[in-house]
């Protein structure tokens, strides 16, 4: 069993809120709009990081994290970017792969919405954590964490921090 901590849009930002979560999570997951390679730095300080570039991201990011991190944990395929989409409005760059070849967990970030879907015609579970940094339109900031074991997906957990 794995404990995760999903993060998207810390826009450069990290505090002690967000490492206390980290500290109770196995590994950490970051979908782009990190901002500063010092935040993937200081997480991975405490637990490993897997992550994606987002569109605000500099070269020293985009050369650490790819556009697109496809990996399987505990028996779960997963997909990650930072662009993506959401049920019934995927992203056309990944549209027909994800069609083709869908993963059991999804998981975009860039709205800064939070977002839990279940797509029932690709039969997988899309996740947008909304943003934890401070820049941007969204009035709380949040993350997501959940288990997986054996294939399963549990436990998932909305995260609201305090108002930006």
């Amino acid at each position: 069993m794995k404990k995760i901590l999903l993060l998207s849009d810390t826009h450069s930002y990290i505090d002690d809120t967000i490492l206390k979560y980290v500290n109770q999570a196995d590994e950490v997951w970051h979908a782009g709009d990190i901002g500063d390679i010092a935040i993937t730095d200081a997480i991975s300080n405490i637990k490993p990081v897997r992550a994606v570039f987002g569109n605000i991201d500099n070269n020293i990011i985009r050369n650490e994290f790819p556009l697109d991190n496809k990996f399987e944990l505990e028996g779960v395929a997963v997909w990650m970017t930072h662009i993506g989409g959401y049920p019934k409005r995927y992203d056309i760059r990944i549209k027909e792969e994800i069609t083709r070849n869908p993963p059991k967990i999804f998981i975009s970030g860039h709205s800064h919405i939070l977002k839990v879907i279940y797509d029932k015609k690709l039969n997988l579970l899309h996740l947008n954590p909304g943003a934890a940094g401070k820049h941007g339109f969204h009035n709380i900031r949040t993350m997501l964490r959940f288990e997986i074991d054996k294939g399963n997906i549990t436990n998932l957990e909305i995260i609201e921090l305090e108002k930006r």
